[in-house]
């Protein structure tokens, strides 16, 4: 981290949260060096990100919080976490969905950001178990009225999750009826030895429904996914045909994510990997 005076809340609560997450631990007097802000100023930071939280506040520092495996946070909690990783991640993954593809989004924080992004791909058919995603889609034909072009979208029914997603029979059955281009997943955690896991059993089997249901997944993760593992796999590192990511994600996972995947894809730099087959 470097000193800035210009850095924005959201900038300063992210480098702080990675620096919690690389050294198990920080100081305030240390932050307010290396930020070049006040003591104060850190102190509200790591208050916000408590109340998010991410990290736990000792005395004149902070310490990551270790969750357990069945532990989901809500849509809220994450939505405010790693929010310019996920735009670029967005706009790279919205860059590998053609016109007139049928493609699914599952729930999350970076699928509602890639929602976003689609606005303008003409011809979409977007089915989702989000109903965070299909509102996106849903206001800008409120907004903009019936245009031609206009994604299609399909909103599985189900039992809603904390985090806006609709799991259960119900999507399952909805999903196992219908064959998607592309999948794009948001995940809560992965590793090579896990795969893709979240805290939630039913999200999890709602999951593996998509997988089936896709010609290619692509998995929308940032870096602090990398490592983590929730209660219940879903999918295999070998079920993944792509990972778009951001530049957070350290060189030794990159080396491991290539080893089992056909595509890394790392938001604002150059993707030396083999193109997918056109769909």
């Amino acid at each position: 981290m470097s000193e800035n005076q210009n850095l924005l809340a959201e900038q300063r609560r992210t480098l702080i949260l990675d620096e919690v997450r690389r050294r198990g631990g920080v100081r305030v007097n240390e932050l307010t060096r290396k930020l070049g802000v006040s003591d104060m100023t850190v102190r509200r930071d790591l208050d916000a990100l408590a109340r998010q939280g991410v990290l736990e506040k000792v005395h004149g520092g902070a310490v990551p919080v270790v969750e357990a495996s069945t532990h989901e946070p809500g849509f809220e909690a994450k939505s405010g976490l790693e929010l310019s990783a996920k735009e670029d991640i967005a706009r790279a993954a919205a860059e590998l969905v053609p016109p007139g593809a049928a493609i699914a989004l599952s729930g999350g924080t970076t699928t509602f950001a890639l929602a976003h992004q689609l606005l303008d791909v003409p011809d979409l058919t977007v089915v989702t178990n989000s109903v965070r995603v299909a509102d996106v889609f849903h206001a800008a034909q409120r907004t903009s009225g019936s245009r031609q072009g206009a994604a299609t979208v399909v909103l599985t029914g189900g039992v809603r999750t904390p985090s806006d997603s609709l799991v259960g029979p119900v999507a399952d059955q909805a999903i196992a009826a219908l064959h998607f281009d592309l999948l794009f997943l948001g995940v809560h955690g992965i590793s090579v030895e896990a795969g893709l896991s979240t805290p939630n059993l039913a999200e999890a089997e709602t999951n593996r429904r998509l997988v089936q249901s896709a010609r290619r997944v692509i998995v929308v993760a940032d870096h602090t996914k990398w490592g983590t593992v929730g209660l219940s796999s879903f999918a295999s590192l070998e079920q993944v045909d792509t990972l778009v990511t951001d530049s957070g994600l350290p060189g030794a996972a990159r080396a491991e994510v290539s080893e089992h995947l056909r595509r890394l894809v790392v938001a604002g730099e150059p993707d030396n990997s083999p193109e997918d087959d056109d769909i």
